[in-house]
């Protein structure tokens, strides 16, 4: 039996994979700092690890991680979302035969750079907005010509992100968080998730967000964008992509497609997928069979859609979307044959919850801040 191990559970993509894995016929295992998570609570998880976040010092997480892979006996490595970049790193410290679904970690860190992925995806020639380093004569120039974005190298979630209109100043650079300037681009903004292996795209979701908690996205609706799909595929074969990656973009209002950021990781948009499909495209890296689509075309994160509608009444605005949404919506984690996960999600995800509330933030904001990848962690 393939033993899996996923390197988180605290969010809902994590339990898909899971139960993906496990209806495959794996022994599915999961790591996480909190050590009780959304993830853990399902039947279809066997044993579930606490282990040091990277946070605080990345040498002990690695080490943690590399302890469960040689006393577990495990075959295949998972990384579910932004500890992708610091699970790149435990190879040296792991058996060779064993397999970890993502790329090297300088190769992984370049695209997480949002200025590094400027300058791969310039390279293959595919559109991404003018960029450049935050501090630099090229930075205060693309700021006096237009609206811009300012954004930290390292970030996700949105976090630390401003619109700066044209000919405001710029804030003050900090060797500390690097940050870029992007041209901004108006438009529709989509985002997406892609499963790829050596450059083969087995399977690409575009998607968008319909209702955000902060800048995070809790609900979602699947949409066709062929011209996105045939940027993602340029761009997977052009740097030999294996594992999961994903992209955000604007589409403006001539239909042209900018890639704005990357995440070489899998983000919501796995929850579109047949859960069992998912498993065996990434069990199989030769394999060309198909990853089926899931039949709902909007899916929801059902607390924090409840918590984001009533939020919506008070502030007088969205209320009535918020709510068709919510009544309308599949839940991504309700599953008749394994309830556990639904029904102690606020236990589950408590610690999450307690820090946003202290710090008045959205959940989303603080969900991944003790596995995030910064500057300072760079090798």
């Amino acid at each position: 039996m393939t033993a899996v191990l996923l390197t988180l559970g605290r969010l809902p993509k994590a339990l898909d994979l899971a139960r993906g894995f496990s209806r495959a016929g794996c022994r599915v295992l999961v790591a996480d700092p909190f050590g009780r998570t959304l993830t853990g609570a399902s039947r279809h998880v066997a044993r579930e690890f606490a282990v040091p976040p990277p946070s605080a010092g990345k040498a002990a997480y690695l080490a943690a991680l590399a302890r469960i892979v040689a006393d577990e006996r495990v075959d295949l490595i998972v990384p579910v979302s932004e500890e992708t970049m610091h699970v790149a790193h435990v190879r040296d410290q792991i058996d060779p035969g064993v397999r970890l679904f993502t790329m090297p970690p300088d190769r992984v860190i370049a695209l997480h750079d949002k200025a590094g992925f400027v300058r791969a995806a310039q390279a293959t020639g595919l559109g991404v907005p003018e960029t450049h380093l935050l501090g630099t004569p090229a930075g205060r120039d693309l700021a006096q010509r237009g609206d811009v974005v300012v954004k930290p190298v390292f970030s996700c979630s949105g976090r630390g992100m401003r619109v700066v209109r044209q000919g405001c100043a710029l804030p003050e650079a900090d060797r500390a968080r690097p940050a870029v300037v992007q041209r901004f681009i108006a438009g529709n903004e989509f985002s997406s998730c892609t499963i790829a292996h050596a450059g083969r795209v087995a399977a690409t979701m575009v998607y968008r967000g319909t209702v955000l908690s902060g800048s995070v996205a809790v609900a979602f609706e699947r949409v066709e964008r062929p011209a996105i799909e045939r940027w993602i595929a340029a761009f997977v074969q052009a740097s030999g992509w294996s594992g999961f990656i994903a992209f955000d973009f604007i589409v403006n209002g001539a239909g042209e497609v900018w890639g704005i950021e990357c995440n070489p990781r899998a983000t919501s948009g796995v929850h579109f997928w047949q859960a069992d499909d998912i498993a065996r495209a990434v069990l199989d890296p030769a394999g060309h069979a198909p990853v089926r689509v899931r039949p709902q075309r909007h899916l929801q994160q059902v607390y924090a859609c409840l918590t984001e509608t009533q939020l919506a009444l008070f502030r007088r605005r969205g209320f009535g979307h918020h709510l068709a949404r919510l009544l309308s919506s599949r839940d991504v984690t309700w599953d008749v044959s394994d309830p556990r996960p639904f029904l102690s999600m606020i236990a589950t995800s408590w610690p999450i919850m307690r820090m946003a509330m202290a710090e008045r933030v959205p959940f989303g904001e603080v969900a991944t801040r003790d596995v995030d990848w910064f500057a300072d962690d760079a090798p």
